[in-house]
């Protein structure tokens, strides 16, 4: 298998890893549970594998992490906004 497709499927796997949160969250309006803390701090990480993937040119590097900020971005506005 080529490291482009193992590429692919690490960030598919990851980016839709947190889709079943942020839809329960949505459909719930329930975020006491969730840290915080925890999610900036792996936004701060995915921001930096996003900068990394940038300056190595690796397009599904830059595509799954930028999909995680997206859903990470929702999932820390929605816990403002519910508590």
């Amino acid at each position: 298998m080529s490291s482009l497709i193992i590429g692919i499927l690490a960030g598919i796997l990851c980016t839709i890893s947190f889709l079943p949160q942020a839809i329960k969250i949505f459909k719930t309006k329930h975020t006491k549970d969730l840290s915080l803390i925890t999610f900036v701090g792996f936004a701060l990480g995915v921001s930096l594998w996003l900068i990394y993937g940038i300056l190595i040119k690796e397009t599904p590097m830059i595509l799954a992490n930028t999909a995680m900020l997206i859903l990470i971005f929702l999932i820390v506005l929605m816990k403002i906004k519910y508590g």
